[in-house]
């Protein structure tokens, strides 16, 4: 088989060059016994690729087993992995085979493998050292030969520094690692993926999609996808149900795109990480090697820079409204200063900078810097914001902000859209989003 044959038969759209070197990982890997990680964000089709690599291995005609260890409650999981003998506990009125048993020459799939407990990974280690293993409840030693491939959305190296994964298990676990990328990394593929569902579903409920307009297509590709594969098929099915006949555009796309608080947005907002994330994708990325990480993370930043010059203007504008009840004469550069410019000059001290987020922005944040006290500033509870010791997110500062607009003009969202310097009509969706009725 070539890489267009496997992804037709396990059904592996996609086009983009990431997808096919998973293919062609998975062609080379399969016919052999070696234990594999998968790893990928939720939704990314995972038991795909699982699926893939047992049906082109020699154990094919034998048993797949699929385990999702993270639904399975910590008091059973290993009875329901390793089986358990009659009377072995309350409620084992009979003896029962567990899922390597049942894999025996076949393949067991264990999906969610960072949720399982300690107390077990020593017992995993040994039957994928060995292949030996205990029932629950008995002394005989059982021998079992299954090949496993794990999966996981999680970072296992900082679960093995942070003591909640076993080392030597990360380690035998780890023998070939395949990444599953998320969507947004792949964004040729999603409206081919996006037909592929449409289809299924039209056919299923008898119905008809009519199709997206050009800004909606375009919203389509750039959403970010949190939910992944995942995701992208619970829209297509809402479109084809809820929409039916319908010809969608922009604004109605945005109403089944919900995964906007953590990252991104349908108003292509940048992704913001935080602390922890951000070190757990370093270590990923000092022990996995790969420069597609390095690439993406320089493109978000490229990103952030440019809506964090966006906000500058939106801020700017706002506060020369609200201290001089006018207009700008002409459109700022920078945002203008939280004090006016007689009370607070900027100099070229390092002091002056917000922060330090952008090498232009000299706007002085600190209400020390105004010759009116702080205590009596008019817009006090921005300043306070500003002021905070931690960068605030984008969608932080946004929702702030159109709290504030809205508050000065006493719930007017013609007046309060003015001075945000935004359309009514995407105020009210705001509004709606940051649920501030």
């Amino acid at each position: 088989m070539d890489i267009e044959q496997v992804q037709q038969k396990y059904g592996i759209t996609g086009e983009s060059p990431v997808i096919k070197q998973v293919i062609d990982k998975v062609m080379q890997v399969a016919p052999t016994d070696i234990t594999i990680l998968l790893q990928g964000e939720s939704g990314v089709g995972k038991d795909l690729v699982a699926r893939a690599i047992h049906g082109l291995s020699k154990r094919s005609h034998e048993n797949l087993m699929i385990v999702n260890c993270g639904a399975i409650p910590e008091g059973i999981i290993e009875s329901e992995l390793f089986g358990h003998e009659k009377g072995s506990f309350t409620g084992a009125h009979e003896g029962r085979m567990g899922y390597f048993e049942k894999a025996h020459n076949g393949t067991i799939f264990l999906d969610e493998i960072a949720d399982t407990p300690q107390n077990l990974q020593v017992k995993l280690l040994r039957v994928l050292e060995n292949g030996e293993y205990y029932r629950v409840g008995s002394s005989k030693l059982r021998k079992v030969d299954a090949r496993v491939i794990a999966a996981t959305n999680k970072d296992l190296f900082s679960y093995v520094q942070d003591g909640k994964f076993r080392e030597d298990l990360y380690y035998r676990l780890d023998t070939v690692n395949i990444r599953i990328p998320p969507l947004r990394e792949r964004k040729e593929d999603i409206l081919l993926i996006f037909r592929k569902f449409v289809s299924e579903f039209a056919a299923r409920y008898d119905s008809v999609f009519r199709g997206f307009s050009d800004d909606a297509r375009d919203l389509l590709t750039s959403y970010r996808w949190p939910g992944n594969i995942r995701e992208l098929r619970n829209v297509a099915e809402q479109l084809v149900i809820l929409e039916k006949s319908q010809f969608v555009d922009k604004e109605t796309l945005q109403k089944y795109l919900k995964g906007r608080q953590k990252l991104g947005s349908t108003d292509h907002l940048p992704v913001v990480y935080n602390r922890e994330d951000a070190e757990n994708n370093s270590r990923h990325e000092h022990t996995s090697g790969n420069n597609d990480d390095i690439q993406l993370i320089y493109r978000a930043l490229v990103e952030m820079r440019g809506d964090i010059s966006d906000m500058k203007k939106m801020l700017g504008q706002f506060f020369y409204r609200n201290f001089h009840g006018e207009q700008p004469s002409k459109p700022y550069k920078e945002p203008y200063l939280l004090s006016p410019p007689a009370s607070s000059p900027a100099t070229d001290s390092d002091d002056n900078h917000g922060g330090g987020l952008d090498d232009d922005l000299e706007v002085p944040l600190d209400p020390n810097h105004s010759t009116a006290s702080s205590e009596h500033h008019p817009h006090k509870d921005l300043v306070d914001f500003f002021n905070r010791n931690d960068l605030p997110t984008v969608e932080e500062t946004e929702k702030l902000l159109i709290k504030k607009a809205l508050d000065m003009y006493e719930g007017n969202r013609r007046k309060a859209s003015r001075a945000l310097g935004m359309s009514e009509r995407t105020l009210y969706r705001k509004i709606d989003h940051y649920e501030l009725l």
